[in-house]
């Protein structure tokens, strides 16, 4: 699956912005050993988001071992899918002509994963 990506720019020339970050992360568990992991991040300005916006979605698929804690799958599949997002985020916007836009690093470890189970 390809990558999604939207994109708006109607600042003017010398407008400055602050800019805020959401995302989210999520993996789901298929057959035969693999997950998926889908990486969302929106970044806007926090004043004007209808003006300044980049938003993608990545998703990545992984072969991994059954004896792994799925913690610790999301944990290390968010690393492997991370910079190629913040890659991603920073190519688009440069090559519009505006400075790059480097999302921060997110300390995924330091952060509670909440994992809900499906009750059959």
């Amino acid at each position: 699956m390809s990558p999604e990506i939207s994109f708006v720019n109607r600042l003017e020339n010398g407008t400055r912005i602050e800019l805020g970050n959401k995302y989210s992360y999520n993996v789901s568990y298929g057959n035969n050993n693999t997950c998926r992991g889908q990486f969302s991040i929106e970044v806007a300005d926090k004043a004007n988001p209808d003006k300044f916006k980049i938003k993608t979605v990545v998703i990545g698929m992984f072969e991994i071992k059954n004896d792994i804690p799925k913690e610790k799958i999301h944990v290390e599949t968010y690393k492997e899918l991370f910079p190629y997002v913040r890659a991603l985020i920073s190519t688009v916007t440069t090559n519009t002509g505006i400075p790059p836009v480097i999302i921060p690093a997110i300390d995924i470890e330091g952060q509670s994963i909440y994992k809900f189970e499906k009750n059959n």
